[in-house]
């Protein structure tokens, strides 16, 4: 029991991590004017993916750092991960990320007022500011269309995330380097498709700050959001990782030389 603790406490501070980190990035883009990002959209996606390196630095040796109950679920699907503990881990990252929210929150209260009240004239209920905290559709996609691109995104990110740790790979990372190359893959992954609904590629990432944001004034604009949406980040990246998790261990795994010369010792020693 106090290992699970442990664990759970490491996943909850991972995704603390990266939601402050995360979210403060956001508001830096959307708040200020003019904005340090506006022009330089690269620096929120190395943003986005230092701040998951930093968390699995931070953390991974406690509990893996799964930060992301997508990465959970296709971890006890495929690599033996217990399926007791995925409720939860899952648990554990929502409440994680809900006070990574409240702490960009207490940092920049103050500049989401102002940007509400004297740039784009909308209240929190009205959806004021509320992009700094969850995500929504861009321009001409619809919530079926995104549930469609998070199911897409988030098996880039699952297949990449198996390929990076996967102990038959020889090209994967060695060392402590792996944590680097995740982070990477997340701020690809944003710089190449992020403006399509804010890349939420992980259920905890958007539904931990939107609980906090409608508990702080956002309301309906938060919970069940515009068209509905507050279900597509969960459901959309869910199984978006079993897709990419489950095509890297049929795709390649089977294939990788090392483990092919470790079947065929273990056939030759029977």
């Amino acid at each position: 029991m106090r290992q699970l603790i442990g664990e759970l406490i490491s996943e909850a501070v991972a995704m603390l991590i990266i939601i402050a980190f995360g979210d403060a990035v956001a508001c830096m883009y959307v708040l200020y004017d003019p904005s340090p990002y506006q022009h330089a959209y690269w620096g929120v996606c190395i943003a986005w993916g230092l701040a998951v390196t930093i968390a699995i630095y931070a953390t991974g040796s406690v509990s893996g750092t799964h930060a992301n109950p997508a990465v959970t679920l296709a971890l006890a699907l495929f690599r033996g991960f217990e399926w007791k503990k995925v409720l939860p881990y899952w648990l554990a990252q929502v409440v994680g990320a809900f006070v990574g929210a409240a702490i960009v929150y207490v940092l920049f209260g103050p500049v989401i007022d102002h940007y509400n009240d004297h740039v784009v004239h909308m209240s929190r209920e009205a959806g004021g500011a509320a992009g700094v905290f969850f995500t929504h559709p861009g321009d001409s996609i619809t919530p079926m269309h995104a549930l469609l691109d998070q199911v897409i995104l988030t098996a880039f990110l699952l297949f990449g995330i198996f390929a990076i740790t996967e102990q038959y790979n020889e090209m994967a990372p060695k060392a402590n380097s792996g944590a680097l190359m995740i982070g990477l893959l997340v701020a690809t992954i944003g710089a190449s498709m992020g403006y399509l609904e804010a890349w939420a590629i992980n259920p905890a990432r958007d539904f931990g700050p939107r609980l906090f944001a409608y508990f702080a004034g956002w309301g309906r604009s938060a919970l069940p959001s515009p068209d509905n949406y507050w279900w597509v980040p969960i459901v959309g990246p869910l199984l978006g990782g079993i897709v990419g998790a489950g095509a890297y261990q049929g795709l390649i795994r089977p294939f990788l030389p090392a483990r092919l010369r470790e079947a065929a010792g273990q056939t030759s020693s029977d």
